[in-house]
């Protein structure tokens, strides 16, 4: 299949660009696995169009509370930042500063003839006093522990068993259910390139042993080929599709 669409499709198209059927590709289905994992990690860590921005929804329970830690499931790569946390001064509660502020602001505008100006300035200073007097809650992901530590908020009451937290995230593609990653040019020719190393690799063992009619093993030749491969690959990934190095600076 020229255009695969699962892992066995795209072992099986890696494996023909190698020259299979006509070469015998000497690499363990194992090792052709762990070479398709490999390569799939490497897409996911440095090629933008492998993550996706989301907001992530949590209710908030007792353990959370206790732990002090929001747990995050293990294909998230990133928390950017967590949206503000309400504390009942908001909302529709008609006594709240927002809401008399707002209903001020809608009397203003019909009193300028609904002149934008004046309330996108009123809207700015607002954001203004927020930023400085509250600020935007504080917190710390830790990728490889799942967790999202939130510095104050467990603290202070602010966030409690049976409210709801949104965070913007960044979400990895899950390769199970978007099968046309596959088919992405650079890892076609990444894991092809990764599965001839290990070929090489593993003939480099019999380097210089004579086959009947003269032909010599020459593994060292295929590994050093993919080994240049490789490296040109990840140089062009890295600068052709991966984001900028303070992108997920928030």
């Amino acid at each position: 299949m020229a255009n695969p669409n699962s892992r066995q499709s795209l072992i099986d198209y890696c494996k023909r660009r190698l020259g299979d059927p006509v070469i015998e590709i000497n690499v363990d289905e194992d090792q052709l696995e762990d070479r398709v994992d490999e390569a799939i990690q490497y897409w996911q860590e440095y090629n933008s169009d492998a993550t996706k921005m989301v907001y992530l929804k949590h209710l908030v329970t007792a353990d959370d509370v206790t732990n002090k830690y929001i747990p995050i499931p293990s294909d998230y790569i990133f928390v950017k930042r967590l949206l503000p946390i309400s504390n009942g001064s908001g909302g529709s509660n008609f006594m709240s500063l927002n809401y008399q502020l707002r209903l001020n602001d809608l009397a203003n505008m019909g009193t300028y003839l609904g002149d934008m100006t004046y309330y996108n300035q009123l809207q700015m200073h607002l954001d203004y006093i927020q930023q400085s007097l509250v600020g935007q809650p504080q917190v710390t992901f830790a990728q490889y522990e799942g967790r999202m530590y939130l510095h104050g908020e467990f603290e202070m009451n602010s966030v409690k068993a049976g409210q709801y937290l949104i965070a913007e995230a960044y979400q990895l593609i899950d390769p199970a259910t978007n099968t046309s990653l596959y088919n992405d040019k650079w890892l076609k020719s990444y894991t092809t390139a990764l599965i001839k190393q290990q070929w090489g690799q593993n003939l480099s063992k019999f380097e210089g042993m004579q086959l009947p009619g003269g032909v010599t093993m020459n593994g060292m030749q295929i590994l050093n080929d993919a080994t240049e491969e490789i490296r040109r690959l990840e140089e062009d990934i890295r600068l052709t599709h991966e984001l900028p190095a303070d992108f997920f600076v928030g």
